[in-house]
């Protein structure tokens, strides 16, 4: 197999358990702000918020939303079938905006297992993480998950003005670590993002990913630890 010179890894999904500290945030949002009103069940409510969410987050990746309309829209759009005025529906959507990053802080944990893989790549390679993350939340993240010392460089969307999959982030990861596409492997949960990014930037790609699907990645493993074989460290190191 390939020999590589550095990594870049996504951190949501990848290394944090960022779906599970999203379920019980938003779990924590329905039941505050009684949104059994207009959603009998929390997981009606879950069904309306994640496409939203996920169409905002497409756009805000190819630069069409700022930051601050994806948060406010996200929990607006749901709720616009209250019985409340407007002024007092959007003062509630950014209510519910500012309380979901608290939330998912407090919940934050990362996926089993991955510190130790982590660790085990960090002996090997130099580490750079590429999150399309807020600021705010990320470096909470990355603090409290006890990693901090395993990765050489972090890269966060938000303070280079590139999201990914912009081929540009991942040319700048290729710069600080002094290393040229074809010597890098990015692995991330994300195919829009992390792989299809990687490959517009010429990077080779390992794609966290379960099931079967159509789409294409240089390698393709269910989880963290299966890329391990492949970056050729033994799980005894």
């Amino acid at each position: 197999m390939k020999q590589y010179k550095a990594i870049f890894l996504d951190w949501d999904d990848t290394i944090g358990d960022w779906a599970g500290a999203e379920h019980k945030a938003l779990q924590d949002l329905y039941t505050h702000y009684h949104l059994e009103a207009i959603y009998p069940a929390f997981e009606d409510y879950l069904n309306a918020y994640k496409p939203y969410n996920l169409e905002l987050w497409g756009m805000y990746g190819r630069g069409e939303v700022t930051k601050e309309d994806l948060h406010f829209q996200r929990f607006f759009r749901p709720i616009e079938g209250l019985s409340v005025p407007a002024d007092k529906l959007r003062e509630m959507a950014h209510e519910m905006g500012a309380e979901f990053l608290r939330l998912t802080n407090k919940y934050f944990s990362v996926l089993p297992g991955t510190p130790e893989v982590v660790r085990a790549l960090a002996k090997k390679y130099p580490l750079t993480i590429i999150s399309n993350g807020f600021k705010e939340v990320q470096y909470y993240k990355f603090a409290h998950a006890g990693l901090t010392d395993c990765f050489s460089h972090t890269i966060i969307s938000e303070e280079v003005g590139i999201n990914k999959p912009q081929p540009e982030i991942f040319r700048i990861a290729l710069e600080k670590n002094g290393v040229a596409a074809e010597e890098t492997v990015m692995i991330g949960d994300s195919y829009s993002s992390d792989i299809e990014g990687a490959k517009a930037a010429g990077i080779d790609q390992i794609w966290l990913h379960e099931g079967e699907t159509d789409q294409t990645a240089t390698y393709i493993v269910p989880r963290l630890e299966d890329v391990l074989p492949i970056l050729h460290i033994h799980t005894n190191q």
